[in-house]
């Protein structure tokens, strides 16, 4: 690293002051003045569109036992390490055409149906109350609701399945949680998934489950607990990030009544405005890949078997790719599908459609329900730094 990088007063401090409550204007500051540093924390920090892009896309790892100096130490791996999320080509190369099979435009096709039903469902018992809490109403159900019927879940402790699911999500985080409880909490959502699972061979369906189950490539399936570890991570990886992106996306709006009424106004924006508000306020604030070779940013080299965080929130709103209004939530903005919310390259989210397809019906649908909605009382955030978003939103109608 540079000299000058060392004396830059400036770098990522996710405790640095009013950071939970907005994180935004401390990332624009690491962006501007070191967009490229090596934290004391011991890892880079990434955070130009440019470089984060380019991260992203190039051919590192995810598998955290890769980085220098872990020698097999540190946290076991989740779900045996089987998941798709967890895994390096050939084995996520495999997984992935493998999973794919179930995330056909025709299955999501067919889900919008039910994700209109839900909607509508959470809004009626918006409007009866006369407003409420927006997460507990409807982002946080929603896509819990939307996976399980989706994946066609044999009858199930719902209840605890999703504990567990924010359980794992939380006990991600850094710092978070004993070695025991991960593991603790890690093995009962095995067996309770590995139970659905063995029911769902008996219990066959026009599911995605079902489709698991049956998907092939040149001969090869997934083994028991390969299906188990994918299933688990539909859960974990594609709930609370949609919570997220409803939650944060219904706050941004609210926050620009200009954007709120051009939504409300304009029915063919929906689709756009999805990708904006995804760019605007992601469900994901950062991404971690560990370089197999060495990766040169600039004038920097980072090393191989270094731990790279890529700052997604950060380069989403770089003024460098984005323009002078970066930092500004415009509907209406022609490239705003470009952000890297869902990451890129071999990892892109592969449930990203289904994101999309809640966040537009429960966007839309919302704010023409109700043309008279606002924020009822401060927002409470989750106290999450990865996965930052609204833990509770109340409205009135």
């Amino acid at each position: 690293m540079s000299g000058a990088t060392r004396q830059s007063p400036v770098m990522f401090n996710p405790l640095s002051e009013g950071f939970m409550e907005d994180p935004h204007p401390h990332y624009a500051e690491v962006r501007r003045h070191a967009p490229v540093h090596e934290h004391p924390g011991g890892f880079w920090m990434l955070s130009r569109y440019e470089d984060v892009d380019a991260l992203l896309r190039a051919d590192h790892s995810v598998d955290k036992r890769r980085a220098r100096g872990a020698g097999g130490s540190g946290r076991p791996p989740r779900l045996k390490g089987l998941a798709l999320i967890d895994q390096d080509p050939p084995d996520h190369t495999r997984l992935r055409k493998l999973v794919s099979q179930a995330f056909t435009p025709r299955a999501m096709s067919g889900i919008e149906p039910v994700v209109h039903d839900l909607v509508g469902a959470a809004l009626d018992d918006l409007g009866r109350a006369g407003g409420g809490d927006l997460v507990e109403t409807l982002a946080f159900p929603l896509p819990f609701t939307v996976i399980t019927r989706l994946l066609g879940m044999p009858a199930i402790d719902t209840e605890r399945l999703r504990e567990l699911t924010g359980l794992l999500v939380r006990l991600g985080e850094p710092g978070a949680g004993s070695d025991a409880d991960v593991e603790a909490a890690d093995a009962e959502m095995v067996d309770l998934v590995s139970d659905a699972i063995s029911r769902k061979r008996r219990e066959r369906g026009d599911d995605l489950l079902t489709a698991l189950l049956d998907a092939e490539e040149d001969g090869d399936r997934l083994s028991h607990d390969e299906l188990v570890a994918q299933v688990a991570m539909i859960y974990v990886a594609g709930y609370e990030t949609t919570v997220n992106l409803i939650s944060g996306g219904v706050l941004a709006l609210l926050r620009h009544p200009d954007q709120l009424r051009l939504l409300r106004e304009t029915p063919g924006l929906d689709r756009n405005a999805t990708e904006e508000l995804l760019r605007y306020e992601p469900p994901v604030h950062l991404a971690r890949r560990i370089t197999v070779a060495p990766h040169r940013v600039g004038e920097h080299e980072i090393p191989a078997g270094s731990v790279v965080l890529a700052s997604l929130a950060g380069a989403n709103r770089d003024e460098e790719f984005w323009g002078p209004d970066a930092g500004r939530l415009r509907l209406d903005r022609e490239n705003a599908r470009r952000h890297v919310s869902f990451g890129g390259g071999a990892h892109y989210c592969v449930g990203a459609m289904l994101a999309r397809v809640q966040g537009r019906i429960a966007f839309g649908t919302l704010v023409r329900r109700f043309p008279a909605l606002r924020q009822a009382g401060d927002v409470q955030w989750n106290g999450l730094l990865s996965l930052r978003g609204p833990a509770t939103l109340p409205l009135t109608l």
